[in-house]
């Protein structure tokens, strides 16, 4: 398997993980039966819980904007160097971003993003024929 779909597929693998957490820190903070309705008129979240929904979303938005560069690159066969770095720095950064968003660390996590970022531009460049 191509590096680039294998850091795909892990990167997927993180997503659930997260929304698992997610599921969890809510019933946690709300209790089951209200989790389990319809959640109309929950309370505000804890501070945790909502600090794992924002991790769900942010990683989904790193994986929908990764995703697609590299399935791209599968399918056209621009597997390069430059390609199994940034894929393989996306998903391990996008790790690092997960966990010091989780562990509620500040300044240091947008870095971790960034890092994710220019994993994906990694990607993407070859691609273009720019890199």
């Amino acid at each position: 398997m191509p590096i680039e779909l294998q850091m795909m597929l892990y990167a997927t693998a993180l997503l659930f993980v997260l929304i698992v957490v997610q599921a969890t820190s809510g019933v946690l903070a709300q209790g089951l039966v209200p989790m389990a309705n319809a959640r109309d008129n929950l309370p505000a979240p804890k501070t945790f819980q909502a600090r794992t929904k924002r991790v769900v979303d942010n990683h989904r938005e790193g994986l929908t904007l990764f995703a697609p560069i590299a399935l791209a690159a599968v399918a056209l066969n621009v597997s390069t160097p430059m390609t199994a770095l940034g894929a393989q720095l996306f998903f391990y950064a996008r790790v690092a971003h997960a966990a010091l968003y989780l562990l509620g660390a500040p300044m240091v996590r947008p870095l971790a993003w960034a890092a994710g970022i220019a994993g994906t531009i990694m990607v993407f460049l070859p691609l273009m024929g720019w890199a």
